[in-house]
């Protein structure tokens, strides 16, 4: 039992408990935590270019990782919710998108609420109802003066 208080743990697993690590966290730190503390927000920022693909490190290439950045902070993003105007919308699964304000499920995209496909088949339907509509409007207007 007295090698471990001899014997100095790892600096890598310091925040990780081991026999070892418990005998220095038992003795009466120097630093206060509010020291710490100050110490952490005056530190830098990691990941300034990168990103939230900071955590990939340099494996993979920088283009597939630039990738996974636009993905990953549009599946991440807060989107318009349709029914109720908030900024409300988070991704639950994949496709399936839930409003905070409404509690409203809606189907969507993977990584985004709408993908560009959706978009140009509802702009499609869009415009299909608004010729049915005007034709029919000039029907019924040819019957009416017809009478």
């Amino acid at each position: 039992f007295f090698f471990l208080m001899i014997r100095r743990p790892p600096r890598s697993t310091q925040g990780v408990s081991s026999a070892a690590s418990d005998v220095y966290k038992r003795q009466v730190s120097t630093q206060s935590t509010w020291d710490y503390y100050l110490a952490r927000s005056q530190m830098g920022k990691r990941t300034h270019k990168v990103g939230i693909c900071g955590k990939f490190g340099t494996r993979y290439g920088a283009s597939l990782r630039k990738m996974i950045k636009k993905f990953e902070e549009s599946q991440h993003a807060r989107y318009t919710c349709p029914f109720c105007g908030k900024t409300a919308i988070k991704r639950q699964a994949v496709g399936i998108w839930k409003c905070r304000g409404c509690n409203k499920l809606i189907a969507g995209g993977a990584w985004e609420l709408t993908t560009a496909p959706a978009l140009a088949v509802k702009a499609t339907v869009h415009r299909l109802k608004k010729v049915k509509l005007g034709a029919s409007k000039t029907k019924e207007d040819k019957e009416q003066k017809n009478y």
